[in-house]
Parts: C-alpha cells; structure tokens; sequence
C-alpha cells in the first residue's frame, strides 16, 4: 500500500514541476503588470531549444560529457525562453501593444517554431516514428541520489528526483522571498498595482517589467526542459507538449500569485491531472478520461470565485495586470 501512494506521489510530482516552473515565471511576470499569455509558447520554445543544443552535441562525434551534456541544453533552452520574453517585452511594454492579443500571439508563434524545428531535427535523424530520442542526454538530467533507493518508499517519495525538480523547488521559495521580503520585490509589486506612483517615486517601469518578464519567460522555458529531458525520457514529438502551458496559467490564480503555495498546488495538480491513468482501466472511455483532465481548471474556476468573493486585497491580482502604461496620462 506504501509503496502504491509513494509511487503515485512520485508520479504526481513529476507531472506538476513543469507546472511549477511555468506558474513561477508567470507570477513573476505578472507581479510586474505584465499578462503573458504566450506562456505555453515560451515553454514549447524552452524545450525545443534545450532538444536543439542536446542533439547536436549528441551529433559532434566526440564522447559526452555529463557537464556539458547538461550545460549546453540548459543553456540552449535559457537562450530560446530570454528570446521570447524579449519579443514579449518590447511588443508590449515598448510598442504598448495589447497585451492579451500578444501573448496568444506569442503561444501560436512558439508552438509553430517548436514544431517546425522538431519536425526538422526528426527528418535529420532518419528516425522511423515521428519522435526525437535524446537517450543520452536524458540520462544526464535524470541522474538522482545515489543513496534514494536505499531509503525505501521514503526515498522514492522525496528523493528521486533529478536536479531540475529541485532548482524549480527553490526557485519558487526564491521568488517568494524576494517579492515579499526584498526593495527589489517591493518596487516590482509596486510597478504591477500602480505605475504611475512607482514611475513618480523614481522606479524606471520599463526596466522592471522587461527584467521580470524576461527572467519569468526563462524560469518558464526550463519547464519545458524538465518536460522533454526528465518526464519524456528525452523524446520530443511534435504537439506532444498537452495543455500544460496553459495549466501554468491556471496555477497561478490557484496560488493567488504567491510562488511558495505553488509548491504544494503543483503536486496537486500533478497528481489530479494523472487520476484517470492511475482510476480508470487501460482502454477507458477517452471522453472520461478527458474529463479527469479538466479537474485543475474546474479547481481553479472554484478558487477565483472564493477570492473573488472574499475580495481581500493580498489574494487579488494586481492592479495594473494587463493593462500598458503610458508615461504621458501620469
């Protein structure tokens, strides 16, 4: 019985670090008054980028090496993710363009690169199915404690994990710190609820919703990464990404835009979007299954009614989200 919940648990959250990265990128952006929609995109865009460097030093020829088997995907992937929260960025808060608008814009965008590129490193391969094997590198990211199944269900439970699904743990706690605890956290939840004031204390906007955006894209872009190189073994297919992206956006409004509680919302999440795999028998009826998949939106769609409701000022998001600022109206 152990060792089924430590299994599932286990399974769970591996399916919700994804989310995690995703979600504290996007709380980051938008305590910076910045919606980014095109977080699915980003993230397809951060996965291809990482299956991009891993493929072409798997191609060199020369023996891998476990450092740069992992350091080159990484940064291949935070290049691709800073990319796309640039274009995000100087559209948005540069050019002032809709915010909404951009980021779907942004999501199509980085869905059609991530496949187009896909679809062309599969061609190079000379692979017989429409999927990318990146075994070797996989095997790098996935490296975990040595001493984890030494320590029985436990072990299985909280330590077999790779690095990655540790670094978004920490990044979340981070990020907590810093936007509740720091002057730099202060003057970018100053920047989400009013502009204006910030622009008029002497806080340049500009600069803190492009730092914050581009740093959320590529904290973002690394869930993609863990996606393909941890949870998929190192395959990429084309499309193959789900709806994660947009369960990132969804997870956001369940924390109430606070990274720490995402920690423990990403497990949930995880393990409610995995409930028909572990409840249903194999062969199911598709249409239940789909059913189960929706469950993190229909708790999401309860959680914004609660708040919503209850209309406490911490749990709302902030002001100024969505909206360009104009430094002429101040």
């Amino acid at each position: 019985m152990m060792s089924q919940i430590a299994f599932y648990f286990s399974r769970a959250i591996q399916q919700g670090i994804p989310l995690l990265f995703g979600s504290t990128g996007e709380t980051l952006t938008e305590k910076s008054g910045n919606l980014n929609l095109g977080i699915p995109g980003v993230m397809y865009v951060g996965a291809i980028s990482g299956v991009i460097g891993a493929f072409f030093y798997e191609q060199s020829g020369a023996a891998l090496n476990p450092f740069l088997g992992v350091l080159i995907p990484l940064l291949c992937s935070l290049l691709g993710s800073l990319i796309m929260g640039l274009i995000y960025s100087f559209l948005t808060v540069t050019l002032r363009a809709n915010q909404n608008v951009t980021g779907l814009a942004l999501t199509t965008f980085g869905v059609g690169i991530g496949n187009f590129f896909g679809g062309s490193l599969i061609k190079i391969s000379g692979a017989d199915v429409p999927s990318l094997a990146l075994s070797q590198t996989s095997a790098f990211f996935r490296t975990k404690l040595p001493f984890a199944d030494s320590l029985g269900w436990f072990g299985e439970m909280f330590l077999s994990y790779s690095f990655l699904a540790y670094t978004a743990i920490i990044i979340a706690f981070v990020a907590a710190f810093v936007l509740n605890k720091t002057r730099l956290g202060l003057h970018l939840r100053a920047v989400g609820e009013n502009p204006k004031t910030a622009d008029a204390a002497g806080i340049n906007v500009g600069r803190y919703k492009y730092v914050a955006t581009c740093v959320g894209s590529m904290i973002a872009g690394l869930g993609g990464l863990y996606y393909v190189m941890d949870y998929a073994s190192g395959v990429w297919s084309n499309d193959g990404f789900g709806d994660r992206g947009w369960l990132a956006i969804a997870l956001v409004i369940f924390t109430i835009w606070k990274p720490d509680i995402g920690v423990l919302a990403s497990i949930l999440y995880g393990g409610v979007y995995i409930l028909a795999i572990n409840l249903l028998p194999t062969g199911g009826i598709a249409a239940v299954r789909e059913l189960y998949k929706a469950l993190p939106y229909l708790m999401t769609i309860i959680v914004l009614v609660i708040t919503s409701m209850r209309n406490k000022k911490e749990n709302q998001p902030p002001e100024s989200l969505g909206l360009a600022y104009f430094r002429e109206d101040r």
